[in-house]
């Protein structure tokens, strides 16, 4: 379990009502910003610490890897220098019985505060320019000790956690109420632009014509395959995207669970990775060859451009 502290005043009623974190890719000027790839490295059962309002207010249990996800529409005027592509970590928050004020104790927490990358100064005050912050074992039981009997009982959830996308799924509920409504698309492609959402329809049809079989397991009865997109529906910025044959895969749904979730992914020349964040006996049990590693067959070129996307935004590279 790794423990993180998240600084988000502006956007903590949002966050804490939508169940998730949310910060851009990059910075305003295009650069990194380690507290915006720190998103991609936590994992389910993460902890984390929700600082506003100079409190913490909620511990938070992470439930799914960040996914690539547009700015929340809740965010509203919040963030308006923002990028609209970010990371989305679905959490599930736990209120504190009563807000802890770390600048009343930072002398305890001070000793413990890294180097690089801390979410506060020295005085204890939250940095306003860091939003997500790794936090070390022993900084972390300062702040837990403070919690006591309530705390345990949130570890002791955060142990069982399991995968839920729940955050995720309103993301996409809420694009699809977008498109609902775009008076720019005719009647035809704006259903099967939504019917893409769930691999059917036109989308389908599309992904059928380029691939015959389950890439991994070699099964091709349809009834038993999933057309699923490369690039995520929710990430895509073109109906063409959302419904373009060579941004989707047939693949058996177990198969189609680890290449979602970002478990696996391919080189473009059919190389299979996995990734380190999944035991590579539980894939080798679900059919997926790690030793030695599997080829699929090269990709074409038009479906390259969105291999490296899945590459690059979904594929769990691991800490």
């Amino acid at each position: 379990m790794t423990y993180w502290w998240v600084n988000h005043k502006q956007t903590y009623r949002q966050e804490v009502e939508g169940q998730y974190i949310w910060s851009p890719k990059t910075k305003s000027n295009g650069s990194r910003n380690q507290s915006y790839d720190n998103l991609r490295l936590v994992v389910p059962g993460d902890l984390v610490f929700s600082y506003a309002g100079a409190q913490i207010r909620q511990l938070g249990i992470v439930t799914r890897p960040a996914v690539s996800s547009p700015k929340p529409p809740e965010f509203g005027s919040a963030g308006t220098n923002w990028a609209q592509d970010g990371w989305m970590v679905p959490i599930e928050w736990h209120a504190l019985p009563q807000p802890l004020r770390p600048k009343e104790f930072i002398g305890e927490i001070r000793p413990y505060l890294p180097e690089k990358y801390a979410p506060l100064n020295a005085e204890g005050d939250g940095y306003q320019h860091v939003y997500l912050a790794a936090v070390p074992d022993a900084m972390a039981a300062v702040l837990l000790a403070r919690l006591g009997a309530w705390g345990v009982d949130v570890l002791r959830i955060a142990r069982g956690a399991g995968d839920d996308d729940g955050a995720v799924r309103r993301v996409d509920d809420a694009l699809e109420t977008e498109i609902q409504s775009d008076l720019g698309l005719d009647e035809t492609t704006r259903r099967a632009v939504i019917e893409a959402r769930r691999g059917q329809g036109r989308f389908r049809l599309n992904v059928e014509a380029v691939e015959q079989a389950c890439r991994v397991t070699g099964v091709t009865d349809p009834r038993l395959l999933r057309a699923s997109h490369i690039k995520p529906w929710r990430s895509c910025t073109t109906s063409a995207e959302r419904l373009d044959g060579n941004n989707g895969l047939l693949l058996c749904p177990n198969v189609d669970h680890l290449f979602d979730r970002g478990y696996i992914s391919f080189q473009n020349d059919g190389r299979i990775l996995v990734s380190p964040l999944i035991d590579a006996n539980q894939i080798a049990r679900l059919g997926v060859s790690t030793a030695p590693p599997l080829n699929v067959g090269a990709f074409s070129s038009g479906q390259a451009s969105y291999l490296a996307f899945h590459r690059e935004s979904v594929f769990l590279h691991g800490r």
